[in-house]
């Protein structure tokens, strides 16, 4: 699940529109025949078959089980039914459509961005995204500062022109000559392992299936030669009970041109059923990494052998080790540590690439930043920073002296370096300026600009990002990161939306997103929390807000909304919040204990039914971040907020607008149906409870650029109606 995106109507009196303005109810444009899709007026009515499960001597009873049947026509007729409403009641807001039209347009006019770069001899991979494609393409070039050498080695929307087929991730073989892709289809990460030629694009005939699922991803890695792949595996049909096919991942070796039934068994039949492995080499491809996660807790485990045929594994930390990453020297002689115990803000230690972690020496010390990442390169050894939210850079030598910090704008992000040429490239992003992939020499200690950045299709000269604070209950400091029109008043009627995630150690690094400019352009503020459960301050910040102490998370989340109405940026009618996966966990634990604190809630791809979660498949990997029923503490704090157990019939609820994914293959829909029946059945306001259930994505990954747009057009109709917002002039 690792992490997101004054017209008040009464349900009860739903004006009715023409049918050509109506869309499917898959959230497609195709227009539904009379027949097919008559318009709904009031809420669909949705049967209630109570069902009783006892935990710990607590009875719980609940109303929807019967929606979690995904298959069944009784549910595929409540979706149709739900989607029908929706579609008529966001058709219904005069300018759903405008929207729609302005967001097409301004990614039609977006330049291109690349991500996830990887260095090989003589060339660089990137995927591209350019608008209006639907998917991302994968590119080579000889540099990042000549954009003439960029080709196309493959291009999904070629495969599939309407945008269901996605790649996953990508491999580049050691000479960059092969390309290991993973493809799925429909947002469902489902992946199958396909092969490449580099210079032709040739697609070789391997085809490994089963290498990838969102419970645990999948990853792979190529042998020296380029000859050959490690790669993750789950079980196939009559290995395991069809319960488990989606559990105990595994580690096989594939040689190309043979027959993959013939693939060997590598390591993992003693790894965790809920294991998600992650495999790299050595610069040299002498040696194969293994780092074995336990579930999203954030507990990992590394494993290393050498590449060679016959070599065996063996195992160099354990989840207790406290160990979060494991990288190579660039030699290859030495791992690189990046270690939380003792040290929550994290610390690096050094060992050699054959001794024991008992052996590990630390080379550079816990400090008041939060390391986030280590990148060795030949002469040097290079630490990511996270403070509080933005990044710092440092350089030091290979063992960890002679610390100098890279020079960067103030407030900036930084995601992954990469070596290149003696230096490091980075893509460097703010909250107010398209990102730019930069270059760091570390000779002349200059950064400088690439040819792979971005411009925007619109302007943020008039837009300010102000660092604040706010007072959690138990006295806890919270960032709020806030982006505003510069003279903006604080007279509390300012339109405001706030947005958080708050889990799995994740961190919210400020970002440019264009998209804001029509939230700006009506008078909005948009307010980005770093919350307990992320990872801005450290393990530490992330332990405060998991498991049994997961509510210190949406007590920081009240106070960041109750902080803005007091501080004058908005009022309760004028705020609203957003949130994904969970983040969507978020929204409804906010609305159910805060019901009057918001005007509108929007809550993506959201875990609702926190007592049976853990029996979906992804659930399972999950435990080690929300907790278990069998464990009585933990089945405690669980029910406590667990939205779906703690809406109160009678309550004057805020407008709520749920989506989800039918592919989503890490938070079961299911949890978006049974939360809107139960809202719709339990709430005494007029405000809308809508869902939106799409069959074109799952949980976000991989999903078609024209399905994010009309996602995105639908949440702001939603949120420009609930908070009375309409364009304003410039200031």
């Amino acid at each position: 699940m690792r992490s997101l995106m004054n017209h008040t109507l009464s349900i009860a009196c739903l004006l009715l529109v023409p049918l050509v303005a109506l869309h499917a109810a898959d959230g497609s444009n195709k227009k539904p025949s009379l027949s097919a899709m008559p318009i709904a007026a009031s809420v669909p009515l949705t049967e209630k078959k109570p069902v009783t499960d006892e935990h710990h001597g607590v009875k719980v009873v609940e109303d929807y089980r019967w929606l979690e049947e995904s298959s069944s026509p009784a549910v595929k007729a409540w979706t149709d039914a739900q989607n029908q409403y929706s579609r008529a009641w966001l058709d219904a807001r005069p300018d759903r459509a405008d929207i729609e039209a302005e967001l097409t347009a301004l990614y039609a006019k977006d330049t291109p961005s690349h991500s996830g770069i990887v260095s090989r001899p003589g060339r660089l991979f990137a995927l591209k995204f350019q608008p209006p494609k639907q998917q991302r393409l994968l590119v080579t070039l000889t540099s990042a500062d000549d954009l003439a050498s960029e080709k196309v080695v493959l291009d999904p929307n070629e495969i599939e022109p309407k945008g269901q087929v996605a790649m996953d991730w990508y491999v580049p073989s050691p000479d960059g000559k092969l390309i290991a892709v993973c493809l799925s289809e429909h947002g469902s990460e489902e992946g199958t392992l396909h092969f490449y030629r580099t210079d032709t694009g040739e697609h070789l005939p391997d085809r490994i299936i089963r290498v990838q699922y969102p419970t645990g991803g999948g990853s792979a890695a190529w042998t020296p030669d380029s000859s050959a792949v490690f790669y993750t595996r789950y079980p196939h049909a009559g290995e395991k009970p069809e319960a488990d096919l989606n559990f105990y991942q595994q580690i096989y070796f594939h040689r190309l041109g043979s027959p993959v039934s013939n693939d060997e068994y590598s390591a993992g039949r003693d790894f965790p059923r809920i294991a998600e492995i992650e495999l790299d080499t050595s610069e040299d491809g002498r040696w194969l990494l293994a780092s074995v996660a336990n579930g999203d807790g954030g507990e990992f485990a590394h494993h290393i052998r050498e590449t060679k045929d016959g070599a065996e594994w063996r195992q160099i930390t354990r989840h207790e080790d406290a160990i979060k990453e494991v990288t190579f020297s660039h030699d290859g002689s030495s791992l690189y540590l990046r270690s939380v115990k003792d040290a929550p803000c994290g610390k690096v230690l050094r060992l050699s690439v054959t001794g024991t972690l008992a052996d590990a020496e630390m080379i550079v010390p816990e400090s008041d930043a939060v390391i986030e990442g280590i990148t060795p390169t030949a002469k040097h050894l290079f630490v990511s920073d996270l403070i509080g939210g933005p990044s710092r850079i440092r350089q030091l030598d290979s063992d960890g002296k002679n610390e100098r910090e890279v020079p960067l704008p103030a407030a900036s992000g930084v995601g992954v370096l990469i070596e290149v040429a003696g230096g490091i490239l980075f893509r460097q992003t703010s909250y107010v300026a398209p990102s730019v992939w930069m270059f760091y020499d570390p000779v002349t200690a200059n950064v400088r600009k690439t040819a792979l950045f971005n411009t925007s299709p619109v302007d943020f000269s008039d837009i300010e990002a102000v660092r604040d604070f706010a007072m959690s209950k138990d006295g806890t400091k919270v960032p709020i990161n806030i982006l505003r029109r510069k003279g903006t008043s604080l007279d509390g009627s300012n339109p405001t939306l706030l947005y958080a995630y708050g889990g799995y150690g994740h961190s919210i690094r400020p970002v440019f997103n264009f998209e804001q400019r029509l939230w700006f352009d009506r008078g909005g503020i948009y307010v980005i929390a770093n919350i307990r459960g992320g990872g801005e301050y450290g393990e530490e910040w992330h332990l405060a807000g998991n498991l049994t102490k997961k509510q210190n998370v949406f007590d920081d989340f009240a106070a960041c909304a109750e902080h803005l109405i007091k501080q004058g940026y908005t009022r309760p009618d004028k705020l609203a919040v957003e949130g994904g996966s969970n983040g969507g966990l978020l929204m409804g634990a906010f609305l159910t204990q805060h019901p009057t604190h918001a005007r509108a809630v929007v809550a993506h791809v959201g875990l609702y039914d926190m007592l049976r979660v853990e029996l979906d498949p992804n659930g399972a990997f999950n435990v080690t971040e929300f907790g278990t029923v069998k464990d009585p503490a933990q089945f405690r704090a669980l029910h406590a907020y667990s939205p779906y157990h703690n809406v109160t019939d009678g309550t004057q609820y805020p407008a709520v607008f749920f989506l989800a994914g039918e592919t989503d293959g890490r938070v079961n829909p299911a949890h978006s149906r049974k939360m809107t029946a139960r809202l719709q059945a339990a709430t005494s306001s007029a405000n809308p409870i809508l869902v939106r259930l799409s069959s074109a994505s799952g949980h976000g990954m991989g999903t078609a650029l024209s399905e994010k747009i009309a996602q995105r057009a639908d949440v702001l109709a939603f949120l420009f109606d609930q908070l009375g917002m309409s364009k304003v002039s410039s200031p």
